[in-house]
């Protein structure tokens, strides 16, 4: 026959309740075993105590001695006995004479019989305790002599039976259980309400689940690249991993953990978002390196209790955006170029038809000298490739929005000046940024114009762009630099990244960028980068 097996506890609060259990079970028997041991010891010592004062008692009486020297003691001891039996809760009272003949016993069929147990002690005048089993079962008794002028005349004996004695202790154990069966019951009862609520928070998953579920999101937390960052309702750190400490640039995770929003060292705009209490969605914010996409979400129930925030980081895919609208203005300058050309085309062909060869060819090699003198001027000043390149296409993307962009002729800046490690990307975003932000400026400015300066002084790279916009307030000069701050209408991805992106990446040059009022009333923004060699400064011998 299969012996059937109870059902193993699988959640973690089934498993905790019964641990409880059976450690208040354990506790309760155990101080009941304790107890039930301790109470018998104290009723035995107790016993002898109460027997030997009871035999003392009636061996110090004067009618004991008295009746002893009559001729048939039984007759005056006896119902003595009896009554000091009932009246002093012991179970026997013995009046013997040396030799140990009874003269009393609750059995009346033992007078004249010899007393079973020890004597001698009694007999030589000493007072001694014995558990011994007599003619009413196994007792504690007393025995002590009885004396008259110094010497012993009889003994007395008084018993309890060691039966009555545990009937006593069982009283006490069986209330003690009883108590003890209360409080297993009530604790029973409240550890069951506190599992019950750690059920509900658990979900009814046992320790084996808890742990592979802490395994798994340990793992998922720090194998996903994009930033997690978990704040308190204090705004302090809780929990972040490894993506979001690379992107935040903090440092390790004991580190940060415990830390306020506000004591991370993170830019201005950024901390501002991580401590607003309202949700942030796909909001762009930059680091001392990288451009971060932010979101956040407040954790709420009932209360405020934290907020989870992402970041994804965007600085490549911001980087190659910029890019794209460069190329996209230089194909838009090219169309707008090419239209041109096909006019001036046309016009040279009309003129042909019409037998003017002459002004045709007048008109043709006219064009040609303009755009080589544009193109001669800017390769002359700047032979950095790809400086040369970006300052072409925007002349012509510039002129396409009625802006004359020219080259100063104190600019020159020869190839190979540039830092080893300023690339292109980072050149286009510098200057590529100045320049549009100019544009955008001189744009419907009369006589609208930007003009570009690059030298090279030693030691460094200068960069300038000043146009004849309406300028910077000297209030706004620090936070033109600050990403979402922009005088024009916000377009529908945003403004106030271009110069925040400038800034970037000429703090990650360890270069500087200022901002002053130009002499024609508008703005100039000025890039210095160290640099590994040294060209004449402006005014210097350009060819």
């Amino acid at each position: 026959m299969r012996v059937p097996r109870l059902p193993r506890p699988r959640s973690l609060a089934g498993q905790l309740f019964a641990m409880q259990a059976v450690l208040i079970a354990l506790v309760v028997a155990g101080y009941a075993l304790f107890t039930y041991v301790s109470d018998q010891r104290q009723a035995e010592d107790a016993a002898v105590r109460q027997v030997t004062a009871v035999a003392r008692s009636i061996a110090d009486a004067p009618s004991v001695r008295a009746a002893i020297r009559t001729t048939d003691p039984s007759a005056a001891l006896e119902p003595y006995a009896l009554q000091v039996t009932r009246d002093a809760g012991v179970d026997f009272v013995t009046i013997m004479n040396t030799d140990g003949i009874r003269w009393t016993h609750p059995d009346p069929h033992q007078i004249g019989k010899r007393f079973l147990g020890r004597i001698d002690p009694a007999v030589h005048g000493h007072t001694f305790t014995e558990t011994y089993t007599g003619t009413l079962g196994p007792s504690v008794r007393a025995v002590t002599p009885v004396e008259d002028g110094g010497r012993v005349i009889g003994l007395v004996s008084a018993g309890i039976k060691v039966e009555a004695i545990s009937e006593r202790v069982r009283g006490q154990v069986t209330a003690l259980l009883g108590v003890a069966d209360g409080t297993l019951l009530l604790g029973a009862v409240g550890t069951y309400v506190v599992n019950a609520r750690l059920r509900r928070h658990t979900h009814g998953m046992n320790a084996t689940e808890l742990s592979r579920m802490h395994d798994y999101h340990q793992a998922a937390l720090h194998a996903v690249r994009e930033g997690l960052l978990m704040l308190d309702g204090q705004y302090r750190v809780a929990l972040i991993n490894d993506g979001g400490r690379e992107l935040l640039g903090v440092g390790t995770e004991d580190e940060v953990i415990g830390r306020s929003v506000a004591d991370l060292g993170l830019p201005g705009p950024l901390t501002g978002a991580l401590l607003s209490s309202e949700p942030r969605v796909d909001e762009v914010h930059l680091t001392a390196s990288r451009v971060l996409v932010v979101n956040t979400s407040p954790v709420s129930g009932g209360e405020r209790r934290g907020t989870v925030v992402t970041l994804r980081d965007v600085t490549e895919l911001q980087a190659l955006t910029g890019e794209l609208d460069s190329e996209r203005g230089f194909t838009q300058a090219l169309r707008s170029q090419a239209h041109e050309a096909a006019n001036r085309l046309h016009t040279v062909v009309s003129l042909i038809e019409l037998g003017r060869a002459e002004e045709a060819v007048e008109f043709a090699t006219a064009e040609l000298e303009l755009a080589q003198a544009l193109t001669d001027q800017v390769v002359a000043a700047v032979s950095e490739p790809v400086l040369a390149a970006l300052l072409l296409g925007k002349t012509a993307q510039a002129n396409e929005r009625g802006v004359e962009l020219v080259v100063s002729p104190d600019s020159r800046l020869d190839d190979g000046v540039l830092p080893e490690d300023l690339s292109s990307r980072d050149l286009v975003t510098i200057l590529g940024n100045l320049i549009d932000n100019a544009v955008d400026a001189a744009q419907g400015s009369i006589g609208a114009r930007v003009t570009v300066t690059a030298y090279a002084p030693a030691g460094e790279v200068v960069l300038r762009v000043a146009d004849t916009g309406p300028g910077v307030d000297p209030t706004h000069a620090d936070l033109v630099f600050q990403r979402g701050f922009s005088t024009k209408p916000a377009g529908p991805g945003g403004r106030g990244l271009g110069l925040a992106l400038v800034r970037q990446a000429v703090a990650r040059h360890e270069g500087s960028l200022t901002v002053t009022g130009g002499e024609e009333g508008g703005a100039v923004f000025e890039v210095r980068l160290p640099s590994r060699t040294a060209s004449p400064v402006p005014g210097g011998g350009a060819t």
